[in-house]
């Protein structure tokens, strides 16, 4: 039980910086944007949970509708791919891009489920907005009074500040995932990785892709 709070716990945390006003015109520094995602993400499972719990497609629809403005999708693949973006042409690129982000969201839309601002501490913010990158740092309290450092990477890409990784613990979601999707492609090839995340949101939305499911 306690392993699975814990992981549950630390999914959460990958949503909670790209949950952030939903328009995404909206420039905000990256303090601001995790000081309002924890707002934003209380307000939005407030009396929802059990619902939300029992009805997957509504959860992947709100994380989606939260996520999608603020999440540098394009930079993140690129991250992934690392050595394989530059060989990759543009349509195995789109299609990395789409099955990685629908990746992301089906993994962590269950983690918000256990989300509890009370549990955050944000850090004072000694980053610096004159360079291309910054990291926002926090901790998070687990049961049993265990303090995990989480760290949260924006890039402003000519577009605003915008997150684009996660780091848990020492842990970054992009290198972690990257050294997975290079082992598979060492092994198989692209197309296999790209073809296995299409088919894996297929059947996690009943046979749409997320944001078909919107429409």
């Amino acid at each position: 039980m306690m392993e699975f709070t814990v992981k549950n716990t630390l999914l959460s945390l990958l949503i909670l910086a790209f949950a952030s006003v939903l328009n995404p015109a909206f420039a905000q520094a990256p303090q601001e944007q995790v000081e309002q995602a924890i707002v934003e993400l209380e307000a939005g499972l407030k009396g929802r949970k059990d619902e939300l719990r029992d009805d997957r497609e509504a959860l992947y629809k709100m994380v989606n509708e939260i996520l999608m403005p603020r999440f540098n999708r394009t930079y993140s693949a690129q991250l992934v791919l690392g050595k394989h973006w530059k060989a990759a042409d543009a349509t195995q690129r789109e299609r990395f891009i789409e099955g990685f982000y629908n990746s992301l969201l089906r993994k962590y839309a269950e983690g918000v489920l256990e989300f509890d601002a009370e549990r955050i501490q944000l850090l004072p913010f000694r980053g610096d907005l004159g360079k291309k990158r910054t990291i926002v740092k926090t901790n998070v309290f687990l049961d049993g009074g265990i303090k995990i450092a989480v760290n949260y990477g924006f890039a402003d890409r000519g577009d605003g500040w915008k997150m684009f990784d996660v780091t848990i613990d020492g842990i970054s979601f992009i290198r972690n995932y990257r050294v997975e999707v290079a082992s598979e492609i060492r092994q198989t090839s692209l197309d296999a990785v790209i073809e296995r995340l299409e088919a894996a949101a297929l059947s996690a939305t009943g046979g749409e892709s997320v944001d078909e499911a919107d429409e």
